[in-house]
């Protein structure tokens, strides 16, 4: 029950709520356009320079309009028939046709699977939940293999939920106790409400709210000069920062400066919110509070992954598809990409099974390496070591191993992507050494040589750097050749 409050000015807000769960508008907001920080014009900032991941270069998988793959975009390079079965996935998912269905990304070690799956995670959006899971990842001592699972599952099923709040936003322009005589008796004084005059550049509005909103007010350390915003439903005191009026005061301080609000003090707004089915088992399983000895001593001991039982988890489905059915939220099936597949056992798969028919199923992106191999957990031998069973409810995507024109593109990328500048003779040998031995080695002597040209004053890493580097170490192939050549000195 809400409780009715007086208004000074035209304008209530009820009762104060723990401000705890509230989201601002502004957060809100952030939600709904997507907003998304980026590095200035001048190249890449330093946080990203320091970021720089395996992957970091992809940003597409770079098709055509048509849908038909370019030689050379997005930094994806060569596999265009694969880039196109992606491509089509990415088109499907958007449009909400390929929930409950699975792929198979197939093909030798360094051709490109994992770099796939990241470009249909960059061409899907921030929006559409993308969950990375090491097939070794699944086994654990505390938590059983089929729990770990379906809770990665549910991390890529989103919830967009809209809701239209109505709030009372703007300046602070005074604030003020307003006390009764104790009913109990005493000399102490009784709060009975919190008058607040509220400022926006259109006009200005004092409201009289309940005495329950002191509480919240105080833990936002509320003062004259902040603007706040106060939700109508819930009482929700959220402080947005210090009003850009007040600038001037110091000449520094730590506080946010933000514009007055513009409009009527009370306004309705529309706030956006993306939770994963995940974050709602989360917390619902672990319920905040309680005073008595076991709740207490369970905050000092070491916390112990538990799993979520299957009854929460259907009352949250039944209130997610109540709340789909009011229009309210709207479901956002994501991708679960499984690398090395081949790791998981025959239990594993047999849940997999279940979980493709499931009404609330991800998109599930498998990778793998192997060709004819044993099943893990059985004494079958089957393609790619899955179930037959299982393969029959795949769509297999194909990759080849890169030539040396693919390689030599693809050190030219990740070159410009680390700041690392390559002669035209360097980049042709690199190319020749990926070719011989693998793409990631080869990418992996990048950073070595360039250190190497730095120490002897080159700005531009030349050919005679990478054969140096490439003297020191040794790749895969002929770390195994050595291995042979001194199979009587080396324990085995």
């Amino acid at each position: 029950m809400e409780q009715p409050l007086v208004e000074s000015a035209g304008s209530a807000a009820p009762a104060g709520v723990p401000a705890s769960n509230a989201t601002s508008p502004a957060e809100g907001r952030a939600h709904s356009a997507g907003i998304r920080v980026q590095a200035g014009s001048g190249g890449l900032s330093l946080q990203q320079q320091q970021r720089l991941a395996a992957h970091s270069h992809i940003k597409s998988l770079g098709l055509h309009a048509d849908g038909t793959a370019m030689k050379t975009g997005g930094g994806m390079v060569g596999q265009e028939k694969a880039r196109e079965a992606a491509g089509l996935v990415v088109d499907l998912i958007k449009a909400k046709k390929l929930a409950g269905q699975a792929l198979l990304f197939a093909g030798p070690v360094g051709s490109g699977k994992t770099a796939l799956a990241m470009a249909i995670a960059a061409s899907l959006g921030p929006e559409v939940p993308f969950v990375p899971l090491s097939s070794s990842s699944v086994y654990s001592s505390e938590v059983k293999k089929t729990e770990v699972l379906l809770e990665a599952c549910r991390k890529a099923i989103a919830l967009r939920i809209r809701e239209v709040k109505e709030v009372y936003e703007g300046e602070v322009v005074e604030v003020a106790a307003e006390e009764t005589e104790n009913p109990h008796g005493g000399f102490a004084k009784c709060l009975s409400a919190v008058i607040m005059t509220l400022k926006t550049v259109r006009g200005m509005k004092t409201l009289r709210l309940a005495p329950q909103i002191h509480d919240a007010i105080q833990k936002e350390k509320v003062k004259v000069g902040d603007v706040i915003y106060i939700e109508a439903n819930t009482g929700a005191v959220k402080r947005v920062g210090r009003s850009d009026a007040h600038s001037t005061e110091f000449d520094l301080e730590v506080e946010e400066y933000v514009p007055v609000p513009k409009g009527e003090v009370h306004k309705r707004k529309e706030v956006v919110q993306v939770v994963t089915l995940h974050d709602l088992d989360v917390a619902n399983a672990k319920p905040q509070g309680g005073t008595d000895i076991i709740s207490v001593m369970g905050q000092f001991l070491k916390p112990r992954k538990t799993e979520i039982t299957e009854k929460l988890r259907s009352e949250i489905n039944k209130t997610v598809n109540k709340y789909i059915d009011q229009g309210i939220a709207e479901l956002l099936p994501g991708v679960l990409f499984m690398d090395e597949v081949h790791m998981l056992d025959i239990e594993c798969f047999t849940f997999l099974n279940r979980i493709l028919e499931s009404p609330l199923s991800p998109i599930i992106i498998f990778a793998t390496n192997r060709g004819v191999c044993t099943v893990r957990g059985t004494d079958s031998i089957e393609p790619h070591g899955m179930p037959v069973d299982l393969l029959d409810r795949l769509l297999i995507v194909k990759t080849a191993p890169y030539t040396i024109s693919e390689v030599v593109q693809v050190l030219k990328i990740r070159s410009q992507a680390e700041n690392v500048r390559l002669s035209t003779e360097a980049l042709e040998l690199l190319g020749e050494v990926g070719s011989h031995t693998s793409l990631r080695y080869a990418l992996q002597l990048l950073e070595p040589a360039r250190i190497l040209a730095e120490v002897e004053g080159h700005e531009i890493v030349e050919r005679k750097h990478i054969e140096d580097v490439d003297a020191l170490f040794l790749d895969c192939k002929s770390s195994a050749q050595r291995c042979a050549e001194m199979r009587d000195v080396l324990v085995s």
